[in-house]
């Protein structure tokens, strides 16, 4: 089965394109590989998005503290932490995971998630800073090669 790419971001918001785009170059390179989708959607709103996949890759813009702007991240969901909100809309992965399971649904049990340090990513008509913009080709590179090795995995556990 394919995995899912789900580029995550708006682009109308700068460096918060950056899931958008990497995933539109994906579907041009990875030629029927995975599922690629372009969602601006956050929180409980993706939970429709991730039902039927066994492995999901998340790519999307993150401000955090110690990083500089075009820092490309990866995190499993074992180094995720549940987010306290005040709406379900900005519900966490974590959150939306323990929502899956509690509702039956058939939802990854691998997922991958790759984010950008943004630089600005809030600012509405603003362009891509250059940091974030230079980390697109690498971003795009680790996802295909992450791809490509797990389904060389796949077809080794197959043949033995």
């Amino acid at each position: 089965m394919k995995p899912l790419v789900l580029g995550l971001g708006n682009e109308l918001l700068g460096d918060d394109a950056i899931g958008i785009l990497a995933a539109r170059e994906l579907a041009k390179e990875l030629s029927g590989e995975a599922d690629i989708v372009e969602s601006s959607l956050s929180g409980v709103s993706l939970l429709d998005l991730f039902v039927g996949y066994e492995k999901a890759i998340i790519i999307d813009a993150v401000k955090m503290a110690g990083f500089s702007p075009g820092t490309i991240m990866e995190f499993d969901l074992s180094e995720l932490r549940s987010v306290r909100s005040p709406s379900p809309h900005f519900t966490g992965l974590p959150e939306l995971i323990a929502l899956a399971a509690e509702m039956k649904l058939h939802f990854p049990g691998e997922i991958k998630i790759f984010a950008v340090q943004a630089d600005d990513p809030y600012t509405v008509g603003g362009a891509m800073s250059q940091p974030v913009k230079d980390a697109l080709d690498d971003l795009v590179i680790r996802i295909k090669t992450h791809i490509q090795r797990g389904r060389t995995s796949e077809i080794t556990a197959s043949i033995t």
